[in-house]
């Protein structure tokens, strides 16, 4: 049986993650960045797919995990019978090779370690040709070359590199694998020691950039925003939704997805919790990087990229991988990038408003494609389309994407709104459509019966996306019609104290409660003045976290297990935003 999502820790460098478990497996890389093949899938399929253990030969009497205060690095202690060693786990960050570099030290006594690294290039079904070379181990397959520098003997065979040694109190024992290319010369030896100072330097130094003041929750928003950076591609700013792919929404089921990418959808949300966190120059390479990847062509806009602004995410299933707890299939790239979807206009546009309201510089061409997106806006803002969720159904007039076409246009009319010189032409069409949309969406997506707003024009389906329309500005959230739709969310689609984006199919399988809704929903509650309900609806969502204090999308509360893709930036974000936002004055996608 595959382990507990909540069972793995996150290590990252700014190219790349992994995640390593709470008994010593890292069971999940991708080199050379986020996107790329993994060469240790074990989290989707089995040991043979790949992976690398470090762990006492014993049997463990007690187990204990931590990140280093204020770091991505990870310590877990194992105590058995002879006594007591820890396992430091870290990837450095520089400019240098990607690495993953593994440290047991020696607590008490004498501990029998063992070492296994099983390498499996292309998502698990490759193994390489392992040689020892000038004192290292590589592997080779293709392109693809990883280095193994450690001081202790090694055997070698064609499925694996293994280690059996002693570590007695007070002793240190190093191992450290790095990429590189086959067709260039090797990596160099690390010196382990000197990059974990390196490495606890760098990451409290950048954390210390957040004032705790801000919140109530200081610990649990630095580890987000911790997270968060671990998941910005360091070379162009870009941010992915999640390391993994098809870690499942629902236990044994289909819904298992690719989220390895930069999703448009997330750009307000990622640009609003960085900046209340004082981070602009991170907010500042994420709203640079989205100008990049949309370009001049608002026709062709993509759901999601690639984190160099690669619009190509071709999907297709990796049959040879039994996928976590036998949900099938599991999936390599998206083809939800190629949807129609109107809502990730408005995020742009309304992205590009709150960094120019943060006082981020503008650069020259901004204006320009602003102008291009609501040009465009104005032929396609009433057609069907996938809406949030990226459904592969029928395709509707999805309510949350007219209210972000709303959105588009409110704050393209908003920035140019100085009354001198007059309207132009396209402004003056555009506060007609403003107000077109806003009547539409009243009168289209409201249900008299339910006495409440739906997903979709016509519909009588819930959806816990309708949290966000107070939160960018269409209705205050103690309108009438407002107050009905998140009290009859909060009544119908709670679950466990949490809030899931729709009503259970009795047909199953069903997906987690969401926990961003969840944190959308505290949110609500605060702008409605029911400052006590919001902050228990935002301390449920804290208390779902693993021991390291991270997310996964959804939370199955059935059976008190994390699902979807782990770490989840989006539900990072949302911490961020609720946490900073329930205690005092933050600025906010509606104003403020």
């Amino acid at each position: 049986m595959s382990r507990a999502i909540e069972d793995y820790a996150l290590l990252g460098d700014g190219e790349t993650a992994a995640l390593v478990s709470r008994d010593g497996s890292v069971d999940w890389l991708c080199w050379p960045r986020f996107d790329g093949g993994a060469c240790f899938a074990a989290l989707l399929g089995t040991a043979d797919n790949g992976c690398w253990s470090i762990a006492p030969v014993d049997r463990a009497i007690h187990q204990r995990r931590r990140y280093q205060q204020d770091t991505l690095v990870v310590e877990t202690d194992f105590e058995v019978d002879s006594g007591a060693v820890r396992v430091i786990d870290f990837m450095p960050l520089g400019d240098g090779p990607s690495s993953l570099v593994r440290i047991v030290t020696g607590l008490r006594g004498i501990v029998r370690m063992r070492s296994r690294l099983r390498l499996r290039f292309d998502y698990g079904l490759l193994s390489p040709w392992i040689a020892r070379v000038d004192g290292t181990v590589q592997a080779r397959v293709g392109p693809d070359l990883v280095v193994l520098h450690t001081d202790v003997q090694l055997n070698v065979n064609h499925e694996s590199v293994d280690a059996v040694f002693d570590v007695e109190a007070g002793k240190r024992v190093a191992f450290c694998i790095r990429y590189g290319s086959s067709h260039e010369p090797a990596p160099e030896r690390l010196d382990a020691e000197s990059a974990l100072l390196a490495t606890q330097r760098h990451w409290r130094k950048w954390i210390g950039q957040f004032d705790n003041t801000r919140t109530t929750w200081p610990n649990e928003v630095r580890r987000s925003l911790l997270t968060l950076k671990a998941l910005i591609y360091r070379k162009t700013g870009a941010i992915v939704a999640a390391p993994t792919t098809s870690l499942p929404e629902a236990p044994a089921g289909q819904l298992n997805w690719d989220y390895r990418y930069c999703w448009l959808r997330d750009t307000s949300f990622a640009l609003v919790a960085l900046l209340n966190a004082g981070l602009h120059e991170e907010a500042l390479a994420w709203r640079d990087w989205l100008l990049l990847a949309i370009s001049g062509s608002p026709e062709n806009i993509r759901v999601m990229y690639r984190v160099d602004g690669n619009r190509h995410l071709h999907e297709r299933t990796i049959d040879w991988l039994q996928g976590y707890r036998y949900a099938s299939p599991v999936r390599v790239g998206n083809a939800a990038a190629a949807q129609h979807q109107i809502d990730i206009l408005g995020e742009i546009i309304d992205c590009l408003s709150v960094a120019r309201r943060a006082g981020l510089p503008s650069p020259s061409h901004e204006e320009e494609i602003e102008r291009r997106i609501v040009e465009h806006l104005e032929t396609v803002w009433n057609t069907r389309g996938s809406g949030i969720w990226e459904s592969r159904s029928e395709p509707h007039h999805y309510t949350y994407s007219r209210v972000m076409a709303w959105v588009a246009v409110d704050r393209f009319i908003t920035h140019r709104s100085t009354g001198d010189p007059p309207a132009s032409p396209l402004e003056e069409r555009l506060r007609a459509l403003r107000e077109t949309i806003h009547e539409e969406v009243c009168r289209e997506a409201w249900n008299d019966g339910l006495g409440t707003f739906t997903q979709y024009y016509g519909s009588e389906t819930l959806d816990a996306s309708l949290l966000l329309m107070p939160l960018v500005g269409f209705l205050p959230a103690d309108d009438p019609r407002m107050a009905s739709t998140i009290d009859t969310i909060r009544r119908e689609l709670t679950e466990g104290g949490l809030i899931r984006r729709r009503k259970k199919d009795p047909r199953g399988p069903n997906e987690g409660a969401f926990l961003a809704c969840s944190c959308w929903m505290a949110d609500c509650l605060k702008m409605q003045g029911r400052d006590s309900e919001a902050r228990e609806q935002f301390e449920r969502v804290l208390a779902v976290a693993n021991d390291l204090g991270l997310f996964s999308e959804q939370y199955n509360t059935q059976h008190r297990q994390m699902a979807g893709n782990f770490p989840q930036a989006l539900t990072h974000l949302a911490v961020v935003n609720t946490a900073i936002g329930l205690c005092g004055p933050a600025l906010r996608r509606g104003g403020g």
